[in-house]
């Protein structure tokens, strides 16, 4: 951490070259002493990111930037808020501090938080950060954070973890046991310092595998912002043994899309031929895989046991896309010419065997436009393409 690069002559340097050229920055060099172009630029990649997902941190003055991938992997000031609706009490520790984001957000909820990080130079940074933000409430250790409760011996009402992965080389397939720190195999150890843990998951983990790995789950939040899945939130109550929750939340610019249901639930739904409406779930609901309580909630038919489309009679509110069907076509480029002339829409497949790429190439349908396109299986196990427009 150089903290000369809090100086006000380079903070005003920094603020005012947000927006231009970064290569030509570098080119041009630093005119400041003992500050090089890099770290002022590393600046200010790291603070433009914050722009949108971290607005108090980027209208405060003062505040040190991490390197972006401290910035890329931290929760949004959107989400963080929403996990202060889950915790309650007087203290929480966070194993896994990173750029303390979470951490603040707890702060305006509970008495007591701790934020361990195990990179000395970025607790710094975030102990720094937390004085600008005049944050009093947050103690900030520069160690790991299941070595720290091992040491300290101290119980508090929730503990918070945010694991990595240790090997990004597995792909998009890994587990739990995957990363830093391993949950799984250290779950008896955290509580033995609490009853009440709070783990924020990649999205990309599959939910039924970390079901598995863990115990004592009772609820698993699912979060999307403007339908991008961003977190799955699992709580774990020490002891618990009951039915598993899953919610979902879709939070969008005017408001949020709520959708709650049981995992194993044993809904049954209910299929039909496409109706004059068409539903298309919200990603949330898509990464829960909670399809058949949504047809049994919303008393609307499925087109398919595996297209996760869904269809009505009558307009009902739905936590997703609503459309109405104009057309039901073959999967036939002549008969789409028919309906749509100037072969532009916006294409979306739900259990058919072609991409969109593909489609596109083989239908000369270019995208954009009012018309959406449904490629997708009924419930005759027949390829069909819906023809519709948003509500």
């Amino acid at each position: 951490m150089n903290v000369k690069i809090l100086n006000n002559d380079i903070q005003e340097f920094i603020n005012q070259n947000l927006n231009e050229n970064l290569t030509k920055l570098i080119l041009k060099g630093s005119s400041f002493k003992e500050i090089t172009i890099q770290e002022i630029v590393g600046q200010i990649i790291s603070k433009k990111k914050c722009k949108t997902k971290l607005p108090t941190w980027f209208h405060t003055k003062n505040i040190y930037y991490p390197k972006k991938v401290n910035i890329e992997q931290t929760s949004s000031e959107i989400t963080a808020k929403y996990k202060t609706n889950l915790i309650s009490g007087n203290s929480i520790i966070d194993i896994t501090g990173g750029f303390g984001v979470d951490c603040l957000a707890f702060s305006k909820k509970l008495n007591q938080v701790t934020h361990c990080e195990i990179n000395e130079e970025l607790s710094k940074i975030v102990k720094h950060n937390y004085q600008q933000l005049n944050i009093e409430n947050i103690n900030c250790i520069p160690i790991d954070g299941v070595h720290y409760l091992k040491t300290i011996k101290k119980t508090y009402d929730w503990i918070y973890a945010d694991p990595s992965r240790r090997n990004e080389e597995k792909g998009k397939v890994f587990l739990l046991k995957d990363c830093l720190p391993n949950i799984p195999l250290n779950l008896d150890l955290l509580f033995q310092f609490t009853d009440n843990i709070l783990l924020k998951l990649s999205p990309i983990l599959d939910i039924s595998a970390s079901i598995n790995e863990l115990k004592y789950i009772k609820e698993i939040h699912i979060i999307a912002i403007k339908n991008e899945v961003k977190e799955l939130l699992f709580i774990l109550q020490k002891g618990y043994q009951k039915t598993i929750n899953i919610k979902t939340i879709n939070i969008k610019n005017n408001y949020n899309e709520f959708f709650d249901a049981q995992i194993n639930s044993n809904s049954k739904a209910t299929f039909s031929l496409p109706k004059k409406f068409l539903y298309e779930p919200n990603t949330a609901i898509l990464k829960a895989g909670v399809f058949n309580d949504v047809s049994q909630q919303f008393k609307i038919d499925k087109l398919h046991n595996n297209s996760h489309l869904y269809t009505s009679n009558i307009l009902i509110y739905f936590p997703g896309r609503r459309f109405i069907v104009k057309h039901i076509l073959p999967y036939d480029r002549k008969q789409i010419k028919k309906v749509l002339p100037s072969l532009k829409a916006n294409i979306t497949t739900r259990n058919f065997p072609e991409t969109v790429n593909k489609i596109r190439k083989r239908t000369g349908i270019k995208e954009g436009g009012e018309n959406y396109l449904f490629f997708t299986t009924n419930i005759d196990n027949k390829h069909q393409v819906l023809v519709c427009k948003k509500v």
